[in-house]
């Protein structure tokens, strides 16, 4: 199973207004210092929510609380997302908009490119969790 992580909207529009990432043409770019050796770390990202809780009290017989999962997914299911809310059937839940992201390659292969070889080898990362661990005690 490949490693995924999700980047709540919230959080990419402070990174970007910031200049910690790039989001562009569905591919998000860690810039800046390289906390970690992050610098150039790519990742593929796709729409996803967060869902949160159940707010109709039909309860989650999709089991679907706590689980991130693709706009695209969902509105296959029937889903229907608006900001904040989704509805699914009879039942409506809280949802937090992101984007989930597959980094693209290895971390090895991103270790041996040329965006983290420019960045020099100060305070790099093991792997690709440590990595996040590390930008988002930086950035939050």
């Amino acid at each position: 199973m490949e490693n995924r992580v999700f980047f709540p909207q919230a959080a990419l529009d402070q990174w970007i207004v910031d200049g910690d990432v790039d989001l562009n043409k569905g591919e998000l770019t860690i810039l800046g210092n390289g906390a970690g050796g992050g610098q150039g770390r790519r990742y593929l990202v796709e729409e996803a929510v967060r869902v949160m809780r159940d707010v109709s009290g039909q309860g989650d017989t999709a089991s679907l609380i706590g689980r991130v999962k693709t706009r695209a997914w969902l509105e296959s299911q029937g889903g229907e997302i608006v900001e904040t809310s989704m509805l699914l059937g009879d039942a409506a839940y809280d949802v937090e908009p992101g984007w989930v992201g597959t980094p693209v390659g290895t971390y090895s292969q991103h270790l041996a490119g040329p965006a983290a070889s420019a960045a020099g080898g100060a305070d790099w990362a093991s792997s690709d969790e440590e990595l996040l661990a590390k930008f988002l005690a930086k950035h939050l």
